[in-house]
């Protein structure tokens, strides 16, 4: 028996979304980290950015490994 992996509508949309807010908050901490001129703060910053990205990243890689 073959079994395909699908995601359906909403879950598509829920994945949509937070890819969407994933790419957003770290394009935000990285525009903060360049107009921060405390340098704990800018690490913060340049931290949450990071984070972020990984976040997307992840999400897209889950998202391609339904794609046949």
């Amino acid at each position: 028996m073959d079994t395909e992996k699908q995601l359906d509508a909403p879950n598509l949309k829920v994945l949509e979304d937070q890819l969407s807010y994933e790419y957003i908050m770290n394009k935000k901490f990285s525009q903060y980290a360049q107009y921060c001129t405390d340098p704990q703060l800018k690490n913060l910053c340049q931290q949450g950015a990071q984070k972020h990205s990984q976040n997307y990243h992840a999400l897209l890689n889950y998202l391609n490994s339904y794609q046949s």
